[in-house]
């Protein structure tokens, strides 16, 4: 790990990263680097691990600062309910489900076939949820089915 590696610092333009509230930020770092296959960029303030094309920034909790008055950060606190997650998309769903297993990732299910792709979901330490998707139907034009009841 290099300080001024690989950091998420676009020359032009803009780069997306993702971040997240974490309770313990070296257990984190070493989930999202061990079960992506990350290289940790920053070991903290903020630990940042590199993942594929993008990066995952962890940092503690804490309340308002000057440039976000009235917003506190924390951890999910309610795993039934989500409203956002991370999506991977993987070329081989079988080999990252047997590699992410091995290193700890607790699966809600199987690779489930959904028509357009092959999809499941795990959390990490803290909570959050990451959906794993192979698109397969997809790529020929097969859409997903709309469950019942949604929109």
């Amino acid at each position: 790990m290099t300080p001024h590696g690989d950091l998420p610092a676009p020359q032009q333009g803009l780069l997306l990263t993702h971040f997240l509230t974490v309770r313990d930020v070296a257990v984190s770092r070493r989930f999202y680097a061990d079960v992506f296959g990350g290289e940790v960029v920053m070991e903290e303030n903020p630990a940042i691990v590199k993942v594929a094309n993008t990066w995952i920034i962890m940092n503690p909790g804490g309340g308002p600062t000057p440039d976000k008055p009235g917003v506190t950060l924390e951890a999910p606190q309610d795993g039934a309910r989500v409203s956002g997650f991370l999506n991977v998309r993987v070329a081989d769903i079988a080999a990252f489900y047997t590699h992410a297993a091995a290193n700890g990732a607790g699966f809600l299910t199987e690779p489930v076939d959904r028509g357009s792709e092959l999809r499941c979901y795990f959390r990490d330490p803290d909570g959050y949820l990451i959906e794993v998707g192979q698109s397969t139907g997809l790529l020929v034009g097969i859409q997903a089915a709309t469950p019942a009841g949604s929109s």
